[in-house]
């Protein structure tokens, strides 16, 4: 079985860098697409209780037949629960649904910077770190000035920020920041929803490797030190999403793809979003 390359985390934890995101999979469909991931040989799941789907989640990995240990978990705390023991509430909630003992990262879904103080919420997630029952928290969508708040004013630094980056959204300032601080990356939408795959740059380079436009975009994500969950439901994406280890893209295919950064959003604005369901 194909090998993935993990990510060691400021506090010694190991994280898959390729992993199986469930966003905006119905319930209803998400256990058989984390079992095909599982059987496709990730090991690496990435959920929310913002979408809906852990109890699936749990399911998935406990019917599967992989050891607990060998399967990294994360899951996000919703944004109607940042106050300090709504946040403790919701991860107990969490870890209800997903039937486990432990989380390998839980992270703050957003900021919310214009909702409430982010940094009550994180002293939460400290405490949940302590615990034992999460081996990593972290952030997910926060701007370094967010950041910056939580460097000066608690104790734990995030372990990962997850964030939208795709060839449209290459984020390197952010991403530079990040690694400057010990903070590990994950990219959401590395696809951009898809936008990205008829781009004539990247479908070039596909032609030429005789591989998909997602494989490439992907395999650029991986190669610049992203860690990286795509979604889908259909098997054979599922596996055609795994297959990215047996090719490299030239230093001239990067920077290619690179230069395709337009600053344009497939998501909110993390300094202005403040939606709660």
């Amino acid at each position: 079985m194909t090998s993935v390359p993990t990510v060691t985390l400021n506090n010694g934890v190991e994280i898959p860098q390729l992993g199986f995101g469930v966003f905006q999979i119905e319930p209803e469909n998400t256990r058989d697409a984390v079992l095909a991931a599982l059987e496709t040989g990730y090991r690496h799941i990435d959920t929310a209780e913002m979408y809906g789907n852990e109890k699936q989640v749990g399911e998935a990995v406990r019917d599967s037949g992989v050891p607990r240990e060998e399967v990294f978990v994360t899951s996000k705390l919703n944004n109607g629960h940042h106050a300090y023991d709504d946040a403790l509430a919701a991860f107990a909630r969490t870890m209800d649904d997903l039937d486990m003992d432990y989380l390998d990262l839980f992270l703050v879904h957003w900021p919310l910077p214009g909702v409430g103080d982010f940094v009550e919420t994180w002293k939460a997630m400290e405490e949940i770190y302590r615990s034992g029952r999460a081996k990593a928290v972290g952030v997910s969508n926060f701007q370094p000035s967010h950041l910056q708040r939580i460097f000066h004013e608690a104790d734990v630094v995030p372990a990962v920020n997850q964030v939208e980056i795709h060839p449209y959204l290459a984020q390197d300032d952010l991403r530079a920041f990040d690694a400057e601080h010990g903070i590990a990356t994950e990219a959401w939408s590395p696809i951009a929803q898809g936008k990205v795959l008829d781009d004539p740059v990247i479908t070039a380079i596909a032609e030429r490797l005789d591989r998909t436009p997602a494989q490439v975009t992907l395999r650029w994500h991986l190669q610049r030190g992203d860690i990286v969950f795509p979604k889908s439901v259909t098997r054979s994406r599922v596996e055609e999403n795994f297959r990215l280890f047996d090719f490299e893209l030239t230093g001239q295919d990067m920077a290619a793809i690179t230069s395709l950064d337009r600053g344009e959003r497939s998501g909110p604005d993390p300094d202005t979003f403040n939606w709660i369901p």
